[in-house]
């Protein structure tokens, strides 16, 4: 193994996962990250110019303090450029985190999550970068992008301009636990939302006359689970997974106020995944069947029946690459190197990698040592990030095929 691996500073490396590790930077709030990544590429030799940020945040929905980081390495030999990429962002749980080594584990105090999801990324990239650099390493033009808004609904890669990644042909995500799992497809989502408008009235003079808008809701999510369309869904034409995460009133509040009165108002929404967009879309047009027999099934002593809108719009687009794809190859080859054992996984879960896809860089992640993510019990093993760090490093030097 060690005849192949590429030099690495392991104390230089877990130095930068410490201090990035320390910087707050929840989602939608990456500005004091990306400056701390910026500076930490400067100092490795990275010149000023050649670090520069886009205007995604101009177009994502939602307040977002910067744009995405992106750094061009000119090649030293020739050959199509590489993409590694990486997100800013954390969990709001890693809010106010405190790093500490334990052994072989860094991990946080208890009480927040540690953001090894994904500062492991931002600290390869910029290892990456500093190796390159510093050992004057042979390798083909490189971008490195550091994304925003991932944890948040994929938002930095989705508004994405592809011109800027200079025509990479290929990207390298970082974003994972086990160096021996290769992610090489994963699952699109698709939001749906059910706004339910009933009539209020004395719940306990009048009930009849009232038309419970909560009750609309919860028979059509029973509607939805006795269909199948609820939790695990498996069918003759698709397979896929959704959720209910919301069931409330109106601004984040209850949906009712009061127990003597009939809820006239509830917002429910919730996710629908699947291998494929067009089954994601029939989960989601499964609970809306189910919602509309909800409403049939509730009315007042004149007839009258809830009003209610449903809507559902894609949130990410699914993929899934060959074994034979180059990326998949050049991940294939580099992971043997080092004695690992590809593992191809298809992840339940959206990936910076579904938009890179999308946008035309065929994407495979790797696995970096973060663990027990988005929960107090978040770690990150050290040699697991270390042979990341290797595995990064002959992503990019290896010769093509």
């Amino acid at each position: 193994m060690d005849s192949f691996a590429p030099p690495l500073d392991v104390a230089a490396a877990e130095d930068h996962l410490m201090r990035f590790l320390s910087v707050e930077g929840v989602t939608g709030s990456e500005a004091r990250i990306a400056a701390a990544v910026s500076d930490a590429l400067r100092k490795a030799g990275v010149p000023a110019s050649a670090i520069r940020f886009d205007t995604a945040h101009k177009r994502i929905p939602v307040p977002t303090e910067t744009g995405n980081l992106i750094v061009d390495l000119p090649g030293t030999r020739p050959g199509p450029r590489l993409l590694f990429a990486t997100h800013l962002d954390t969990v709001p749980l890693c809010a106010g985190a405190k790093p500490r080594r334990e052994g072989d584990r860094i991990v946080s105090d208890g009480t927040t999550a540690l953001g090894g999801d994904n500062r492991t990324g931002c600290a390869i990239l910029v290892v990456l970068a500093e190796t390159l650099l510093k050992h004057n390493l042979p390798h083909p033009p490189i971008t490195l992008l550091f994304t925003v808004r991932e944890e948040s609904g994929l938002h930095g890669a989705r508004e994405l301009d592809p011109v800027d990644l200079g025509g990479a042909v290929m990207c390298i995500n970082v974003d994972g636990q086990d160096p021996n799992d290769l992610i090489i497809g994963a699952v699109g989502q698709e939001n749906w939302e059910v706004e339910i408008i009933g009539k209020a009235s004395h719940a306990g003079v009048a009930p009849e006359k009232g038309i419970s808008a909560s009750l609309v809701g919860a028979i059509g999510l029973a509607e939805a689970q006795r269909e199948g369309w609820f939790g695990k869904v498996v069918k003759a034409d698709g397979k896929g997974t959704s959720n209910v995460g919301i069931f409330g009133g109106k601004d984040g509040k209850a949906a009712g106020d009061a127990t003597n009165v009939v809820t006239d108002y509830a917002f429910i929404k919730g996710e629908a995944r699947s291998p494929t967009s067009a089954f994601a879309t029939a989960i989601a047009q499964g609970f809306e069947g189910a919602f509309r027999r909800g409403r049939e099934a509730v009315k007042d002593d004149q007839g009258e029946m809830a009003e209610m809108t449903f809507t559902h719009t894609p949130s990410y687009p699914p993929f899934n690459l060959d074994e034979t794809a180059p990326v998949v190859r050049r991940a294939t080859r580099a992971m043997t190197m080092l004695g690992l054992t590809p593992n191809y996984v298809f992840s339940n879960g959206g990936l910076d990698a579904n938009w890179l896809d999308k946008h035309g860089v065929p994407t495979v992640t790797i696995g970096a040592g973060q663990a027990e993510i988005h929960t107090i019990k978040e770690y990150v093993n050290l040699p697991e990030f270390a042979t990341g760090c290797r595995l990064a490093l002959l992503l990019a030097t290896i010769e093509d095929e």
